[in-house]
């Protein structure tokens, strides 16, 4: 929403005479013969303070001009900071200090729609706490008539109370990740735990809350805005580089958001969203509790498979990924280059013995895929993984149920 106000105008002999005044009180003769070389040296300054004396901006908005842009906060990448021109960079620090100061409106030193649309963007990729301006379909700008500043509204549906309940929610929830969390963890366990911790506490259900770490960790029910923007907090809560990513499905109406964590220095994607989705097996198993399982296909998957499907949005650079050495089957011995009927068999049988109710593996060619699909998806392969489970377990039956992710040419039995 933009609102326009009328401008008032000074009466122009009375700003010449000042603009003398000033420069007198700067010790600057007009009749000096170094007047033009003192004036291009000391230009900048001059110009600033002869604005900030004329002009009728409030007095917030001259110092906001005058205060020193800050890089990067410690402990914070801040990743989409670093794209922005300098310019969009001072108005990112102004808007999160509005953001931060829990006030209903704040001024900014623009009034350029476009550049604060951008940057407002970049700050809520940037800072998933700041939970309280999400959700909003669009924030009110105000702004005079040829000015190059604003009052910029981002709104609050949060009483002070509900903000509370919140902030210790957040709390509650970072405490109970690092407390699974090991000093001996490698960077790709301690996602690997907050990518489960999510999948485990969340519903995947629209609320007034949906779209940020609220809904995550105080409603317990989010959509994937705030899946990624719970990990992206919690990542750099343990001290690890994540990236809120939004952009676009294949097929899908609406768009999609996911994350880039970086472990061991190379850059993966992220997806908790898409983790936490039992709908995916054959049958009625969804609706049963405890066939519930975590999709770690979606955990650090190869990059030309999530890519077939998911594209970040053209507004901002993300980086690419291209390793595949952090994938759950590959780091679980359980992806298979070629297809031999007896190597998933004695995978099966491993996992069996190992007391797991979940046997899971992948293909890394659609051809091998095709070939494990025509056995153990229309075969009689899951038979003989069924007769040894009902063995080693000593029983007379079993029920089990059978899924397929066919964009990662992966194959699921649980038990």
């Amino acid at each position: 929403m933009r609102r326009r106000k009328q401008k008032k105008h000074w009466f122009v002999p009375t700003v010449l005479v000042l603009f003398l005044l000033l420069l007198l009180l700067r010790g600057i003769s007009l009749n000096a013969p170094s007047f033009s070389r003192t004036l291009e040296e000391k230009g900048r300054t001059l110009l600033s303070e002869v604005r900030d004396f004329f002009s009728m901006e409030p007095k917030e908005v001259r110092a906001l001009r005058h205060m020193e842009v800050a890089p990067r906060e410690e402990g914070r990448l801040e990743y989409y900071f670093g794209v922005l021109n300098e310019n969009e960079q001072r108005w990112y620090r102004e808007m999160l200090q509005g953001f931060r100061s829990r006030e209903n409106e704040f001024y900014l030193t623009t009034a350029d729609s476009e550049s604060i649309s951008r940057v407002y963007e970049a700050v809520l990729n940037d800072h998933p706490e700041i939970y309280w301006v999400r959700n909003h379909e669009r924030a009110a700008t105000y702004y005079h008539e040829g000015d190059d500043y604003c009052v910029f509204s981002p709104g609050n549906s949060y009483t002070p109370e509900e903000m509370a309940e919140v902030d210790e929610s957040l709390e509650r929830g970072f405490s109970e990740v690092s407390a699974q969390i090991s000093p001996y963890d490698s960077d790709y366990e301690k996602a690997r735990k907050v990518y489960t911790y999510l999948i485990d506490q969340t519903e995947y259900e629209q609320s007034d809350h949906d779209q940020n770490i609220a809904g995550v960790f105080w409603q317990k029910k989010a959509v994937c805005a705030g899946y990624a923007a719970a990990m992206q907090y919690l990542m750099e809560r343990l001290g690890m580089r994540c990236i809120y990513v939004s952009g676009d499905a294949k097929g899908a109406d609406s768009g999609h958001a996911w994350d880039i964590i970086e472990l061991d220095g190379i850059y993966y994607y992220a997806d908790p969203t898409n983790g936490d989705q039992p709908e995916f097996l054959m049958g009625d198993a969804s609706s049963q509790e405890w066939h519930k399982t975590t999709l770690y296909d979606y955990l650090c998957p190869f990059p030309e498979e999530y890519e077939l499907t998911y594209t970040p949005s053209p507004d901002f650079p993300v980086p690419p990924c291209f390793a595949r050495d952090k994938n759950f089957y590959v780091l679980n011995q359980a992806c298979f280059y070629d297809y031999d009927w007896e190597s998933v068999y004695n995978l099966c049988q491993m996992r069996i013995n190992n007391e797991a109710a979940v046997v899971r593996f992948k293909f890394a060619t659609e051809e091998a895929f095709q070939e494990a699909y025509a056995d153990w998806v229309e075969g009689d392969s899951p038979g003989a993984v069924a007769q040894y489970y009902m063995m080693f377990n000593g029983l007379m039956e079993v029920d089990y149920h059978r899924g397929v992710l066919r964009d990662f040419k992966t194959i699921y039995y649980i038990f």
